[in-house]
């Protein structure tokens, strides 16, 4: 009897969303807190039509969060004497991650609702699926599972070993998503989240500007204009990592990828093999193509590594361990 049900159970799971065998799933909150991802919405909105960079900086935070310990919350930590090197210090972070006041701002008014109900790495996922939502011009509409716990744990060097840095080339691409359950589409996809944001130069000076490279002439002399040769703390500027739309969620980032203006060599290696080039065409001239993709690309990466059961816990401070 016990080994029929577990075949069953197996049997379920190849025919659903992998995300609903983890524990997620879209409405998990409907009879514990019925008006979270109404109150996640609302607070997301107050701070991105003040400033449209913030919703770059949740969706980068979703990223960031998911590919370090899954999931969880951990990258809301903030350095404590026992723990004084979390993620969010960690040079792909720090200084450069945006949001954590959003972040703040809706775990208080979900507290307030709903006290000890809603995890952080949930109101995460919540408000990088709403900020896409406001940046597209509601066109990227996304149904995003929850019942996600928060982590215990947040490191400085999981930060640095497990998120994918500028310069890697299309192979490092491709294992570096894969070592996450994601697909080198779902890579493709999810990089054209690059069409929105800004870039410190430090992140692409060295390999794209001071060094050979691909880069379109005419790209390469207006950075140069904007960014110092050298640039260090107390000089680093921040350029728009889209220069027709930056504030526009769009398939626009594709258009640059094949026409040699990105920032970054990762951006650049995507025409290196033709599999990913071909995906980059697509996306740039298949009307709504991406739009489709990037919603299904973004939930399976919201579904890294959960923690579920005994895993977590409901962190009552989204910046601090129970």
């Amino acid at each position: 009897m016990a080994a029929s049900f577990r075949i069953a159970v197996v049997a379920t799971c190849l025919l659903v969303l992998a995300s609903a065998c983890q524990g997620l799933q879209v409405g998990y909150y409907k009879d514990t807190c019925p008006s979270v991802e109404a109150i996640v919405r609302d607070e997301v909105k107050k701070f991105v039509y003040k400033d449209a960079g913030i919703g770059a900086g949740l969706i980068r935070m979703l990223f960031h969060d998911c590919f370090v310990q899954g999931c969880d919350g951990s990258v809301l930590l903030d350095p404590t004497p026992a723990n004084p090197q979390p993620e969010k210090l960690s040079p792909p972070n720090f200084p450069s991650l945006r949001g954590f006041d959003v972040i703040d701002a809706a775990k208080a008014a979900v507290e307030a609702a709903c006290p000890g109900k809603v995890s952080c790495a949930d109101i995460i996922a919540f408000a990088a699926r709403d900020a896409a939502y406001f940046l597209s011009a509601f066109r990227v509409k996304i149904n995003m599972p929850a019942g996600r716990l928060d982590g215990r744990v947040s490191s400085s060097s999981d930060a640095l070993n497990n998120l994918p840095p500028p310069f890697f080339n299309v192979n490092q691409l491709i294992t570096s998503f894969a070592a996450k359950g994601l697909s080198a589409e779902d890579m493709v996809v999810l990089s054209g989240a690059h069409t929105i944001g800004r870039s410190h130069c430090s992140s692409f000076v060295s390999d794209r500007l001071n060094t050979p490279s691909d880069m379109e002439a005419g790209f390469a002399n207006f950075l140069r204009g904007r960014c110092p040769a050298n640039p260090n703390p107390s000089n680093d500027p921040t350029v728009n990592q889209d220069i027709v739309t930056p504030n526009a969620l769009d398939n626009q980032y594709f258009k640059h990828v094949l026409d040699r203006k990105v920032l970054f060599t990762s951006d650049a290696a995507l025409m290196t093999s033709p599999t990913t080039a071909q995906m980059v065409k697509d996306n740039a001239f298949i009307p709504g193509l991406w739009d489709g993709k990037f919603n299904a690309a973004f939930v399976k990466m919201a579904g890294i590594g959960v923690k579920t059961g005994f895993q977590g816990e409901i962190r009552r401070n989204c910046r601090l361990v129970n």
